[in-house]
């Protein structure tokens, strides 16, 4: 089973792009789920679903075709399916302290709740091999993100901290009970989560394989979302999730170079792509022109599937390796960027506004530093086995 996860900053097209490659997917005879993780669901519009038809599964899957299927997920009702007594518990403590009513039960679906779901129905339709493909229609960029991070974090917590919790509650609870009207949880609170997790296990180890898990980038050719996109390709790729292509959406076609009015923006976006090509080196980029009107129903979808992929199937891994990586070592990091073309003659490697920017020739690349790195001057660089490896020092 292969995973596609679309992940972009809002307005880019990324819901349209997903619909248009599960189409294509199911086209070419693969059996296809699509899913949107979004709270703001609109995948259902991609396809220009009637409103009742959207609304009566109410998160379960929709038949669009023997080998198409669409699925929006609702938090609410996954609370009821899966969340039950962590929900209440949290209701309750909310509950407690004078809030209204409706407001605990707004403030109990805590951050994180709708991507942990999510998570349990990419271990499910694995497991369970009902699809050949899932494509996986993510929220912008900061809850994707949050969404990869979500198994480690939580791994971590019931490894670390969740026995030792429940072991001082059981034995802390009645005397606390004796002493204070606040809410403590109990035994039912503590199985539903392990419940949960054990549901979740190995979806980790599905992320992070690039032969089922890829993560496709969609972009507008603008200053603002490539620097967005450029933040998220840094975090894929630390969080190790494959990054196997960039999808640039709502590129001008060349018919309109002439007009006055787009003749600047034409301009524009051919600076911008450029620098995607830098920016993102060596995932691929699929530059995708522009449509004369809105993308809604199957058969527009059609024709934006070709766009995008041409010839090539969707199901395809375009790539699946690590543009660069960080190593921490003794007196600083390093920067390993993939690189078995790079000589030494004309090669320059400096640091700009939390970038390391490399120059040869007429290549450019651009490492965007994780947040703790950007204090880090270069200190010398090497060509090793097709490496070009940048040496920071530690600030």
């Amino acid at each position: 089973m292969r995973i596609l996860l679309f992940s972009g900053k809002g307005g880019v097209g990324k819901t349209t792009v997903s619909a248009a490659t599960a189409y294509r997917l199911a086209e070419l005879g693969y059996k296809t789920i699509v899913v949107s993780l979004d709270p703001a669901h609109s995948l259902g519009d991609a396809f220009d679903l009637p409103e009742e038809e959207k609304t009566k599964a109410a998160g379960l899957p929709i038949a669009l075709s023997d080998s198409l299927y669409l699925q929006e997920i609702y938090i609410q009702e996954e609370i009821d399916r899966y969340w039950g007594e962590v929900y209440r518990f949290l209701e309750l403590l909310f509950n407690t302290t004078g809030l209204d009513q409706v407001v605990s039960e707004e403030l109990a679906i805590l951050p994180g709740m709708e991507e942990v779901t999510s998570l349990l129905y990419v271990n499910k339709y694995y497991k369970e091999k009902e699809f050949d493909v899932l494509v996986l229609d993510l929220p912008p960029t900061g809850e994707s993100l949050r969404f990869v991070s979500m198994p480690t974090v939580l791994k971590w917590y019931m490894r670390k901290v969740f026995n030792v919790e429940r072991t001082i509650l059981k034995v802390a609870r009645p005397v606390a009970r004796r002493l204070t009207d606040i809410p403590i949880p109990d035994d039912e609170y503590f199985r539903a989560l392990e419940n949960f997790y054990e549901k979740l296990k190995g979806v980790d180890e599905l992320l992070v394989n690039p032969e089922i898990t890829s993560v496709r980038i969609v972009a507008n050719p603008e200053k603002m979302v490539l620097k967005e996109s450029q933040r998220a390709l840094l975090y894929f790729n630390m969080f190790g999730v494959n990054v196997d292509s960039v999808i640039v959406n709502k590129v001008l076609p060349p018919q309109v170079q002439d007009c006055p009015h787009f003749s600047h923006w034409i301009h524009t976006q051919k600076r911008h792509i450029e620098d995607i090509h830098a920016l993102f080196y060596p995932v691929p980029v699929f530059l995708v022109p522009l449509m004369e009107d809105e993308v809604v129903g199957q058969e527009r979808l059609r024709v934006l599937s070709e766009l995008i992929y041409g010839d090539r199937d969707p199901m395809e891994v375009f790539h699946k390796e690590k543009p660069y990586e960080f190593v921490e070592q003794e007196g600083g990091y390093v920067v390993k960027l993939r690189a078995p073309f790079l000589t030494k003659e004309g090669l320059s490697v400096l640091k700009s506004d939390g970038e390391i920017v490399i120059r040869w020739k007429n290549f450019k690349s651009h490492v965007l530093l994780p947040r703790k790195l950007r204090e880090c001057e270069p200190k010398g660089a090497r060509i090793e086995e097709g490496y070009l490896k940048v040496f920071l020092s530690k600030p």
